[in-house]
């Protein structure tokens, strides 16, 4: 499995957003904007199970992800990798997700149990390329 270097690291950890890309079941490409978390050299996602992307990464093990600065130069990486759908111990990443849409602190995360209900999973991508990088804010 390959890593995450430093420099892009930090700029997804500082970026918000990116756009997830998975394949179809006809083959052809399905894209959508997420919010994400970087722990270490994964991509979590949060995500309902019954949304296009996850039912794509159940059905292949793969996603890439993008992650694109919204000021000039407009800075760019694209990271892809196996992939697959989390159900257990996602409260906490899951809480983590959240306060990054929100902007709030996380809280006490919820239990596997509450999130199954609400229908929600982590969609985690191991990182095995890094490709792309483009205009990364020096240190």
């Amino acid at each position: 499995m390959g890593t995450i270097p430093d420099d892009v690291g930090r700029f997804i950890d500082a970026s918000p957003v990116g756009v997830i890309a998975t394949i179809r079941p006809d083959g052809s490409l399905r894209q959508s904007l997420t919010f994400h978390l970087r722990e270490g050299d994964t991509i979590l996602i949060s995500t309902e199970s019954k949304r296009g992307k996850a039912k794509d990464v159940i059905r292949t093990g793969r996603a890439s992800y993008c992650v694109v600065g919204h000021e000039r130069p407009y800075p760019c990486v694209t990271v892809e990798g196996r992939a697959e759908i989390l159900t257990e111990s996602i409260g906490a990443p899951t809480a983590r997700i959240m306060a990054r849409i929100t902007g709030s602190d996380p809280g006490p995360p919820l239990t596997d149990e509450a999130l199954a209900a609400a229908d929600r999973v982590v969609l985690r991508i191991a990182v095995e390329h890094t490709y792309g990088a483009s205009y990364l804010p020096a240190k």
